[in-house]
């Protein structure tokens, strides 16, 4: 919500000098984290009135390892959408439903890979290979990937580990990159503008901000859309857990009567939609959840404050 406020603002203040966007023939958004379909339409549909065309906008997706990984770009076909059953990506596994399936969740592409860019989806734990059907984390191999951290600590076994690492078995001798991410990648039916298939990357997630829970890997942004939808005066949410409890916590943008009315409903449209236990909500002013520079919800400084008892919140209801 608060993004989309600032987005009104920043439009009707162009508006307001009469600039014109119809000359802009890429508008990239590069992001670390899972291309959100519903994020990228509202994008294009804010900015309709000053002329930005919807084919200007696309996806790209890079790291800290590698900030040119692929490109959507305006030449090639629209971004595809594929649906994974949700049920399956709790076991990494990766598993093609139709749209409107239940337990059905919509992936769109970040775009095809680069010229002299290579992907390969590894096992984050036994360091090898994976096949098509399962999900696992991404791995890089370019010219132009970082060669690492600049650093005053010398922790010079972590940046091997991150930007040069190998396989366990396979393809051993060339050194990879890893993103940090989890993902796979599908050959797509759309062409490009050779009139070839292509490759696509599909970001799922974090690896380091995945929940584990019942043993199975669950990721937050799935849990925080939900939580989202159940009530329109839930402006945002961010999930994380603490003692194997799912802590939920909501931004309230309406009136503070509303708190209470709000504990139900996240906890039953978790449980309908994850089939899991809400441990803890809490309720919040809106601002609380910390986001960085880059739009990314920071769940571990949150935890943080939550267990520093430095929140404030509106109303907390423990369900232990």
């Amino acid at each position: 919500m608060c993004w989309n406020v600032v987005c009104v603002c920043v439009c009707a203040r162009m508006q307001a000098r009469g600039v014109n966007l119809s000359c802009v023939r890429s508008c990239v958004v590069v992001a670390e984290e899972r291309p959100r379909l519903a994020l990228s339409q509202s994008f294009s549909k804010l900015f309709k009135d000053l002329g930005l065309s919807p084919r200007a906008v696309s996806t790209a997706f890079g790291s800290r390892v590698n900030l040119a990984i692929c490109l959507q770009g305006t030449a090639g076909p629209d971004p595809s959408t594929v649906y994974v059953d949700m049920k399956s990506l709790r076991h990494d596994r990766v598993r093609l439903v139709e749209k409107g399936a239940p337990q059905s969740l919509p992936l769109m592409e970040s775009g095809t890979i680069l010229p002299g860019v290579r992907v390969i989806i590894v096992n984050p734990e036994t360091r090898g290979p994976l096949g098509d059907s399962h999900l696992g984390e991404i791995w890089v191999s370019s010219p132009h990937s970082a060669s690492g951290y600049y650093t005053i600590y010398g922790e010079e076994s972590l940046q091997a580990d991150h930007f040069n690492t190998r396989l366990s078995f396979g393809e051993t001798h060339t050194l990879w990159a890893r993103t940090g991410y989890l993902g796979f990648v599908r050959r797509t039916e759309l062409l490009d503008a050779s009139g070839d298939r292509h490759d696509a990357l599909f970001v799922v997630g974090s690896l380091d901000e995945t929940l584990e829970l019942r043993g199975l890997r669950y990721h937050p942004i799935d849990i925080e859309t939900s939580v989202s939808r159940a009530h329109r005066s839930i402006a945002e949410s961010a999930v994380f857990t603490w003692t194997n409890l799912l802590v939920v916590v909501s931004e309230l943008a309406g009136s503070e009567q509303e708190a209470l009315d709000l504990v139900p409903l996240v906890t039953n449209v978790v449980l309908e939609e994850h089939h899991l236990i809400v441990g803890v909500v809490v309720i919040v002013d809106p601002g609380v959840i910390p986001i960085n520079s880059r739009g990314e919800k920071q769940r571990m400084h949150l935890r943080d404050s939550f267990l520093a008892d430095q929140l404030d919140p509106i109303y907390v209801a423990y369900n232990m």
